[in-house]
């Protein structure tokens, strides 16, 4: 797949075929995704690959959690506690067109509900990678981080795969942690779900926009 198609062709999958993924496509994604540049090649990644009852268990912690109120509790904050434009009008609109998507109206709140709880079920794909990093780590290395989850995404696309990096399951690390098996030592960034798409379903084939180069863009010649 060409490098160009591979990276605009990219999108977070949330319905999945009723098919496995084999153990040695994963190894060989992660194999290539191994060659992420990092600051002093510390390769602060540390990945867990999760299926059939290991995955059922994290997603009905998470479930039981989600659906009683248990406040999460995030290693890091993710989002600003306060949004403003542009950011907050993005936000706005991604919502919206993913609602759209799932036919789900504005005011459906059991919809919506469930909608956010089908994240922890992992869109019922058949794998879901998880990815964590030592708490002794400082926020250069969280990039790093970044850079190896979006080449791990890239190189699924390489296997036909597709996948919907996941940083709502981040709300409850504790139990991810403990599920998994997985030291206190380090921070659960975010989940990473794993499949063949299903492209007859409309919420695979909507598309959110990106600004135009020339908003974010000043060239200092």
């Amino acid at each position: 797949m060409d490098i160009k198609e591979a990276i605009k062709g990219r999108i977070s999958v949330r319905a999945f075929q009723d098919k496995p993924v084999a153990k040695e496509v994963i190894y060989d994604v992660l194999d290539t995704a191994r060659w992420a540049p990092s600051g002093t090649n510390t390769q602060p990644w540390k990945v867990v690959v999760a299926q059939g009852k290991t995955k059922q268990t994290t997603s009905d912690a998470l479930l039981n959690a989600a659906k009683n109120g248990v406040k999460a509790n995030p290693d890091y904050q993710y989002y600003p506690k306060e949004w403003v434009e542009p950011f907050k009008g993005r936000r706005f609109q991604c919502g919206m067109d993913l609602y759209q998507a799932l036919d789900i109206g504005r005011e459906d709140k059991e919809k919506r509900t469930e909608a956010a709880l089908a994240n922890y079920r992992f869109f019922d794909a058949p794998v879901s990678i998880f990815f964590f990093i030592d708490k002794i780590m400082a926020q250069g290395s969280w990039f790093d981080m970044g850079m190896f989850v979006q080449s791990v995404m890239l190189a699924l696309r390489g296997h036909g795969l597709g996948s919907c990096p996941q940083a709502s399951t981040s709300d409850y690390p504790d139990l991810v942690r403990e599920s998994l098996n997985v030291s206190d030592q380090y921070s659960f960034i975010c989940s990473l779900s794993v499949g063949y798409p299903d492209n007859d379903k409309a919420v695979n084939q909507y598309r959110t926009q990106r600004e135009d180069v020339d908003s974010f863009t000043t060239w200092a010649d």
